[in-house]
């Protein structure tokens, strides 16, 4: 009975055993496993990418994929998603998600051996590298690498990632050009390019991408024109091309995209443009239209976009008024009109507006009744008439009399000492569309939202690690994501020193994605380019150091202006979205003048200090000239004279600097005498200017050159660095051109030519121009120049233009009409008024202006180009080809078809109505200059050549041109501009008349420009 018991237990036992086996291999049956292959795929992923987080096995995928799973915020976490419905319950990897974890290495070329791979995301790390081609063996739908460090060309094997549907490569370091094979992605929806280095044209075969939903390419150096087939991206939700090369207009195949809700376009080259046609674009919700040249209204449908959210259309060239109808967009957040010029009156449901609108720096008419200590609705400098409120007036000109003469502030902090100044605080929060301003010593203007984090701060404090050297304000600063304008207030006129202080402290200084970001912006002051595309992280050598920034500025008015302005250019989603923009810590403004502390103004001072200094010069050189001094005694009294008024050389010094005058260092030869290259001991290059024994400009132009120029400093003007007077010897030290001369570069031999661009050319004229207003209008002494011409216009380095050779100028008194006074300039760009009667203002320098306008142009001498026998000179041919309506013939050929025809028949209108033959009707230098910018149009008065009589007073100027050479008692030997040198930047080629005042010795000559100024052009 025991065996038959104890044989029914071992029975029921392995019944158990059984059972239990069964279950077990049941429950290994449905397991869900991955391949092997993958498991071994995954490992050596992880692996170059240096990635601890995954726990690889065949049973990852199980519980969701919990042992891939790991989720620290939206932004970074790691994820594998598996699809296990494939027989036997097999799993295979479709999607990865490695975001934020600063994973390093490149990319591995084992994601392509996940044959279901749909989706790799890797966006914020530490990549490098580039896109492997194999990735194209998986069928991914997704490919999003943002933010990392990837670089080289996009590969031609991008075509045969033919499922793409997305694929992300913002905030990367790609170059080259974009490969025609991205036309071949026809699945594509989303292509986002920005913040990288492309370079080229938009291949014309993204037109076959008509699936396309998002488009991106902010801040890349693509060129060439925004490409009409835009319009077969009718599915386009998102248009974004800010801060390309690219140029307008924008195409009216604009309008075809009827499903667009965001339009961000800005930053493009050249000529005006109409407003692009957006009717049919009723969806649209944000339109950033931002410095694109986009003239006249604004049209009425703007106010028929129901469902718009931000409007931009700041930096253009937009007239007229306000249209009523936009108060009827309800969803109107924020709106963008900033520096257009736009008139009329502003709309009283704009002035009562509690959402963030921005109208600053236009033309508008009326007096608001706003206060200006904190404007919520920006109308700073938007009123051509006087107003109660100074803020709104242009230049925001001083309410009392100005009286500061320095300026602390630590941007974006509180208040501190450094140096032994103390820095005003600075912590206000708005930035989105407000003026604010403390007391009457200072403000700030500061526009625009961020794109994808509309409440991101306009205040940056370091609360990472950084371990931040150097003064306490460089711990904060104040940031705009479009626009930041920094004033100073009440200053009294004259010359500063302005220090900007700059330290990057959004990003971090580790090896991590937060450390990728590019801050790119550019800064003006007093409307002059300082700084394009200053990246503060790559200037100082790192993120959390100081670099500073020092300017002489002169302050003509009461304010200073300093504007940060963002191009759309660098990364915008790095460390977030939101982190981009113009970013300034400190700002130090302290005077290069004396301080008047008590007694006579500032103002006052220096107009008796450079009045006595001229006169005391000037006696002693009479005295010098007339035989009354003589020896080393005489030199000394002249040498103290001339201290006063700008530095001393030694001889000694200048020997050295040029080699004892050594002929191979000469670079110019002019009616003053020649010009030599040194080098002074301290490596610095100058340009030194000695007078000529046989000159007939001698002593009087050259103490008068000293006092002109020396009280004089502009960005457009050459820069005298000082002077020297030992024995025989007057010699002016200036800094040295690179590049020259104007006339060298456009007329000189083959070898000497320099290749202009027409945006050099127009860069060049324009800075002309703004050199000539500043003499004219904005300096304390006005001054008339008297012999502007090519010769006398340098070219530094960089090919900006500055005036030289002050030789001739004369100061214009405000209280007379004009300056009788001896003649003096060169053939061929005196005014006729002047060359006839002696009859001097300002006009004759606009008269000059205009000549060399059209040399610029044409790259034609006036005086030597004769391209028909009835044209007596290039002028002459100007007016025939204008009646004519044949002006382009004028532009120089060289340039072939690459030249903006507006802008070319803009400078040629504005060259001839320069040139009028009646000085009433040339424009003031100041309305050049606005012309030039494309802020006024230009309308020049048509100047029609007569009859043969008329043709005859035209052959004056070739005959005083011809006789000019044997008349040596009235001219300088080298007047005829063939016979000078063009050699270097001092070419002369002046003459040199005695008015009716002075002496009757030149008949002859004066019948000739009588009978040339007395030709009838109307």
């Amino acid at each position: 009975m025991g065996f038959v018991i104890s044989t029914s237990k071992i029975v029921f036992a392995l019944a158990l055993g059984f059972l239990a086996l069964n279950c077990f291999t049941g429950f290994e049956s449905n397991a869900q496993l991955l391949p092997l292959e993958e498991v071994r795929t995954l490992g050596t992923i992880s692996t170059k990418l240096h990635n601890t987080l995954w726990n690889i096995n065949r049973s990852s995928c199980q519980n969701g994929g919990s042992g891939f799973y790991r989720y620290f915020t939206n932004n970074i976490l790691s994820n594998v998603t598996c699809n296990c419905s494939f027989a036997n319950n097999t799993c295979h990897v479709t999607n990865i998600e490695l975001k934020g974890l600063n994973l390093t290495g490149v990319i591995p070329d084992e994601f392509g051996n996940l044959t279901h791979l749909e989706e790799i995301d890797l966006t914020r790390n530490y990549i490098n590298g580039s896109i492997p081609a194999s990735l194209s063996r998986a069928p991914l739908r997704i490919l999003s690498l943002l933010g990392n460090r990837l670089s080289g060309s996009i590969p031609t094997a991008i075509g045969d990632f033919t499922m793409l549907r997305e694929l992300v490569l913002e905030d990367n370091q790609f170059d080259g050009p974009l490969p025609q094979s991205l036309g071949k992605l026809t699945d594509l929806e989303r292509l986002l390019l920005s913040a990288n280095n492309f370079t080229g044209t938009i291949p014309e075969s993204l037109g076959n991408l008509k699936k396309l939903v998002d488009f991106r390419i902010d801040g890349s150096r693509i060129s060439g024109k925004i490409p009409s087939f835009i319009g077969n991206w009718t599915n386009l939700d998102r248009l974004d091309m800010q801060g390309t090369s690219m140029e307008g207009p924008i195409p009216s195949t604009l309008s075809l995209l009827k499903n667009l809700t965001e339009l961000r376009i800005s930053d493009l080259n050249g000529s005006s443009m109409p407003f692009p046609n957006l009717t049919d674009t009723k969806n649209l919700e944000v339109v950033t239209l931002r410095n694109c040249s986009i003239s006249g209204l604004i049209p009425d449908y703007i106010g028929d976009l129901t469902k718009l959210t931000t409007l931009d259309l700041s930096f253009n060239k937009l007239t007229g008024e306000i249209p009523e109808n936009i108060q009827g967009v309800d969803s109107l957040d924020y709106m963008f009109l900033t520096n257009n010029l736009l008139t009329g009156q502003v709309p009283n449901w704009i002035i009562n507006n509690k959402n963030n609108l921005d109208l600053s720096y236009n033309n508008f008419t009326g007096s608001p009744s706003v206060s200006c200590p904190q404007l919520n609705v920006n109308l700073v400098s938007s009123y051509s008439s006087p107003q109660q409120s100074w803020c709104l007036e242009k230049d925001l000109p001083c309410p009392s009399k100005p009286r500061h003469h320095s300026l602390f502030i630590n941007c974006g902090g509180g208040r501190m000492e450094f140096e032994g100044n103390e820095y005003e605080e600075d912590l206000t929060t708005v930035g989105t569309s407000h003026f604010v301003s403390s007391s009457d010593k200072w403000g700030y203007s500061s526009t625009g939202v961020y794109m994808g984090k509309s409440k991101a701060d306009y205040i940056a404090r370091n609360t990472s690690s950084l371990n931040m050297n150097g003064p306490e304000f460089y711990q904060t600063a104040r940031l705009a994501p479009l626009s930041l304008k920094y004033y100073g207030l009440c200053m009294i006129k004259g010359s500063y020193k302005v220090k900007l202080h700059f330290s990057e402290i959004m990003y971090s200084d580790s090896e991590t994605f937060s450390s990728l970001g590019k801050r790119i912006f550019d800064v003006s002051i007093q409307g002059n380019l300082v700084l394009k595309d200053f990246n503060i992280m790559e200037e100082a050598g790192g993120v959390g150091k100081g670099i500073v920034r020092e300017y002489d500025v002169l302050v003509n008015g009461s304010t200073l202006e300093i504007h940060l302005y963002w191009a759309g250019k660098g990364t915008t989603a790095i460390p977030d979205r939101g982190v981009y923009g113009p970013l300034i810590s400190a700002i130090t403004v302290t005077p290069n003048f004396k301080v008047d502390t008590g007694g006579l103004s500032a103002g006052a001072i220096a107009g008796i200090v450079v009045a006595s200094c001229v006169s005391l010069v000037l006696v002693l050189v009479v005295l010098r000239l007339s035989g009354f001094l003589g020896g080393k005694d005489e030199d000394k009294e002249l040498r103290r004279g001339l201290e006063l008024q700008t530095g001393y050389f030694t001889l000694r010094q200048i020997k050295a600097a040029t080699g004892n005058f050594d002929p191979s260092n000469k670079i110019g030869e002019g009616g003053f005498g020649p010009v030599y290259k040194g080098v002074l001991a301290d490596g610095a290059v100058i340009a030194v200017k000695q007078l000529s024994s046989k000159s007939k400009q001698g002593n009087r132009e050259f103490v008068n050159e000293i006092g002109m120029i020396s009280a004089l400093q502009h960005p457009n003007l050459v820069k005298l660095f000082g002077c020297c007077i030992e024995g025989n010897q007057l010699l002016l030290i200036y800094e040295y051109m690179e590049n020259n001369s104007l006339a060298r570069a456009l007329f000189g031999r083959d070898e000497q030519r320099l290749n202009l661009d027409w945006k050099t050319r127009k860069k060049i004229c324009l800075g002309i121009a703004r050199g000539l207003a500043y003499l004219h209008e904005e300096s304390r002494l006005k001054i008339v120049h008297r012999d502007i011409k090519a010769t006398n216009v340098l070219l530094d380095k960089d090919l900006n233009a500055k005036i030289s050779d002050f030789g001739l100028a004369k100061l214009d008194e405000e209280e007379n009409t004009h300056i009788s006074t001896r003649i003096a300039g060169t053939i061929g760009y005196m005014a006729p008024e002047y060359a006839m009667r002696g009859y001097l203002t300002d006009k004759a320098d606009v008269y000059s202006f205009g000549i060399v306008a059209l040399e610029i142009v044409s790259g034609k001498s006036n005086t030597n180009y004769r391209p028909k026998e009835e044209f007596v000179y290039l002028l002459d041919g100007a007016y025939v080809l204008q009646e004519q309506g044949n002006m382009l013939e004028l532009v120089d050929p060289s340039l072939g078809s690459n030249y903006s025809k507006e802008e070319a028949m803009t400078m040629l209108n504005l060259a001839l109505l320069c040139c009028n033959p009646s000085p009433t009707l040339r424009p003031p230098m100041s309305s050049v200059v606005s012309m030039l910018e494309g802020k006024s149009p230009v309308q020049a008065p048509t100047i029609k050549r007569g009859s043969a009589e008329q043709d005859a007073k035209f052959k004056a100027f070739e005959r005083l041109s011809q006789d000019s050479q044997t008349h040596v008692s009235t001219f300088s030997q080298d007047s005829h501009v063939r016979g000078a040198s063009m050699e270097g930047p001092w070419v002369d080629s002046s003459v040199s008349l005695a008015s009716k005042e002075e002496t009757m010795e030149h008949s002859s000559s004066t019948k000739l420009l009588q009978d040339m100024y007395d030709v009838n052009l109307q």
